[in-house]
């Protein structure tokens, strides 16, 4: 317990320090040059955070559909444009990319950055398979001095100081679970997160091949192009979409080793319109901790809403889209009163934070190493599914059993 408090105060004072930098006003020669590999709907969206942030340029994009390099070039007049990402890295003058590609591209995007000396913004999840995780680890411990932030964006929130400033009071007593739900519905007919197929998404506009990877090669699908979240060769479904979010924020805040094991069942029950990703599941997470992490999500209702609580013998903490609170146990803390989150969010903290690591040298929000926790612990309770069984991590080893 002394050991977990002293991380905790640690933390609140790193996390202090962290949230309150400023880096002030730039001047020319400090002005940071970053390239797009992915010019889709997120990476327009992390286009637009990183233009927030001062003294930043984009320089060039990458992606594998001609469309996204035409419009990229309507809202960056300038930037160099390549349909592939190494064309990208080959430029000197690029400081940093940020990597917004399908998850099964991640692991070669990630080291081909890395390789050519290219700070990385990743989002999540971090790797798509433990052999890719692996694989990116050895790229990165072989340049450490490179700024890794991985896209779990709740990392840099206030909420993550009004949980550390909870926990720090010693108020929440002793934690053996925290429960997880996210649901969400959509009207009937529209799937979540799906988007149209175009008559332009063709052979002739989409690289098809530099898409695949090193997934089955299969003949051209422009269904399996443009909503790859619904399918496993290239996602990790809902798992990957959401669990990642919901794990990294508790991964980070208690300091939350791999599981020990993993277990996920679940089904294709709503969407039956060609994916093969899960739309209603139940992940329960083992910690070394002696903590049980459960999580149920569904995509057909949405009355249960995103909702998260940790909780301890003296008290709970629960966090929604809201705000985040502590709530006492009356049985050991008759006189607690509850407290509510203070501290305030911005919606680009994520992203200036990794150009502000840049530029002092600091440890991002969310390092990869805490990326890569989260990572095997999605991985773990996929291959549970698949599996039909509970499966276990050898830390030895370091596989999945």
């Amino acid at each position: 317990m002394d050991s977990r408090r002293k991380f905790i105060g640690a933390m609140a004072t790193g996390i202090a320090s962290t949230l309150a930098s400023s880096t002030g006003v730039l001047g020319a020669n400090d002005r940071m040059r970053i390239g797009i590999i992915g010019a889709g709907q997120r990476g327009t969206e992390l286009l637009h955070q990183a233009l927030a942030c001062s003294n930043v340029e984009i320089a060039a994009f990458a992606d594998v559909y001609t469309k996204r390099l035409n419009d990229a070039r309507h809202l960056v007049p300038g930037a160099a444009t390549y349909n592939d990402h190494r064309r990208l890295l080959d430029d000197s003058s690029i400081d940093a990319v940020i990597i917004a590609t399908p998850q099964h591209l991640h692991c070669e995007h990630f080291v081909h950055s890395i390789e050519a000396s290219k700070h990385v913004y990743l989002e999540k999840t971090l790797a798509f398979t433990l052999d890719d995780a692996k694989r990116m680890r050895a790229a990165y411990r072989q340049a450490p001095k490179l700024v890794v932030q991985t896209g779990h964006q709740s990392c840099s929130s206030g909420q993550i100081r009004d949980a550390v400033n909870f926990l720090g009071t010693g108020q929440v007593g002793k934690i053996t679970a925290i429960r997880m739900h996210w649901y969400r519905n959509t009207p009937r007919g529209k799937a979540h997160l799906g988007r149209p197929v175009y008559p332009d998404m063709t052979p002739a506009n989409i690289a098809w091949n530099a898409f695949l990877g090193d997934a089955p090669h299969r003949d051209f699908d422009a269904q399996r192009f443009i909503n790859w979240r619904f399918f496993e060769d290239y996602s990790g479904g809902n798992v990957y979409e959401n669990l990642s979010q919901q794990l990294a924020f508790w991964y980070k805040v208690l300091n939350l080793q791999i599981p020990q094991a993993a277990t996920m069942t679940g089904g294709l029950y709503l969407w039956k319109d060609g994916r093969d990703v899960p739309d209603t599941m139940n992940v329960t997470l083992q910690q070394p901790e002696q903590m049980l992490v459960s999580w149920d999500s569904g995509l057909g209702n949405g009355q249960l809403g995103i909702t998260e609580d940790v909780l301890g013998s003296d008290g709970t903490i629960s966090r929604s889209p809201s705000g985040i609170r502590y709530l006492p146990q009356k049985v050991n803390r008759p006189e607690g009163v509850e407290m509510i989150g203070k501290i305030g969010s911005f919606p680009t903290a994520h992203m200036q934070n990794f150009v502000d690591c840049i530029r002092s040298g600091h440890e991002p929000h969310c390092p990869f190493e805490l990326g890569y926790r989260v990572s095997i612990a999605c991985r773990m309770a996929l291959e549970s599914f698949h599996q039909s069984r509970t499966v276990r991590w050898d830390s030895r080893a370091e596989t999945i059993v």
